[in-house]
């Protein structure tokens, strides 16, 4: 639907183009993500892969929405909260972030596989394996964004170990690998956007000539 092919042009506007986030493309992320949520309720939408990783993208901006809330209540609560719940809220907005990044990258890759390989790809383009490939993702941004907040925890001055004990071991080793995956997520945020310039590239030149042959 044209709906929710605008909506992905936002949502690519907004992770894939813009370098960051600002007020008024978080606002219309929101508005679009929950337009997107009702409209892939209706029946006129089928039930595809592509509608399952669309209703997960729409569903991640529900932790936008609860930093926001987060900001606001624990505001109220004064300087002894309020570093728990900014790193708390700024967890949140880095897992919708590279949750949709990884999103819209698989919508991608999709559209890339429908364009390219239909018949091939159609037993790998199934509402299951979507499904399946959706809580994966949601796992994994978990746990990095869980792996993020003990590091900052530590690094904030949280109970230290003895360095030769094996609590002190593991410390060690989350605070490297919470540093390792930072570059790690800097450098796939990069090969994404790449990725996903390319794939859009070859369908539309791909898709050009049917189109001027149509015409004619």
């Amino acid at each position: 639907m044209k709906d929710l092919r605008r909506y992905l042009a936002l949502k690519y506007i907004q992770y894939l183009v813009l370098s960051s986030s600002n007020a008024v493309s978080t606002l219309l992320g929101l508005l679009g993500s929950a337009y997107a949520i009702i409209l892939l309720q209706s029946a006129k939408v089928s039930s595809k892969s592509t509608a399952v990783l669309i209703s997960s993208l729409a569903q991640a901006d529900i932790l936008v929405f609860l930093s926001f809330v987060l900001d606001v209540v624990l505001g109220g609560f004064g300087a002894v909260v309020s570093p728990v719940g900014s790193a708390l809220a700024r967890m949140l907005l880095t897992a919708n972030a590279h949750l949709s990044c990884v999103l819209l990258s698989c919508v991608a890759v999709e559209a890339y596989l429908i364009t390219f390989l239909p018949t091939q790809s159609r037993p790998l383009r199934t509402v299951s394996k979507a499904r399946l490939l959706a809580r994966v993702l949601w796992t994994l941004v978990a746990a990095e964004c869980a792996l993020f907040l003990l590091d900052e925890h530590l690094s904030a001055g949280g109970p230290s170990a003895p360095s030769h004990s094996v609590l002190g071991l593991l410390l060690r080793l989350s605070s490297s690998a919470a540093a390792l995956l930072r570059s790690l997520s800097y450098i796939l945020g990069i090969l994404l956007r790449i990725v996903n310039v390319y794939i859009y590239y070859k369908i539309f030149f791909s898709l050009s000539p049917r189109s001027r042959l149509k015409s004619k």
